[in-house]
């Protein structure tokens, strides 16, 4: 199994703000569809309810801690201890929110991050902080949207 992260995140690794991306930009959505179509993809209950429903060409898991959670379109666990169980020959992306990041950053791989040149003063949700040394920086593509500039970057952990 390889295990993936993919987010988006500015300056101060901000994600999200009231169970929301802060940045909807064109072209990372379009390379999150590219990178994770006909993978897995492993989510928390607040990010699957996000959605406007389970992401197409993928599967589709929800890791919650309520037992009786149903989520449709989607196979539903209850640690990431299961869900990595349930995928152990997938490619597997993490794409969020932040506590499921945190819990799958040592087992992380790859992480594909839009770095944008922006913060968000007010954003509640951010990605963990990681040591960068211990990864190797692949610069995929720069872009701009709406005059906010950023970067579509690989880092995958040294060997």
């Amino acid at each position: 199994m390889s295990i993936a992260m993919i987010a988006a995140i500015g300056k101060n690794r901000e994600l999200g703000i009231n169970n929301d991306l802060i940045w909807h930009f064109k072209e990372d959505m379009a390379f999150f569809r590219q990178t994770t179509v006909e993978s897995t993809v492993v989510m928390g209950r607040k990010t699957f309810e996000s959605l406007p429903k389970a992401l197409p060409k993928r599967r589709n898991i929800v890791i919650t801690r309520d037992s009786d959670y149903k989520a449709e379109g989607a196979e539903v666990v209850h640690s990431p201890q299961q869900a990595m169980e349930l995928c152990e020959n997938d490619k597997v992306f993490i794409i969020g929110g932040a506590t499921i990041y945190e819990q799958f950053l040592p087992y992380a791989d790859s992480l594909y991050l839009t770095e944008i040149d922006a913060d968000c003063p007010t954003a509640d949700t951010f990605f963990p902080a990681f040591c960068k040394t211990d990864y190797h920086r692949v610069f995929l593509k720069q872009s701009e949207e709406n005059g906010i500039q950023f970067s579509f970057v690989l880092y995958q952990k040294n060997k």
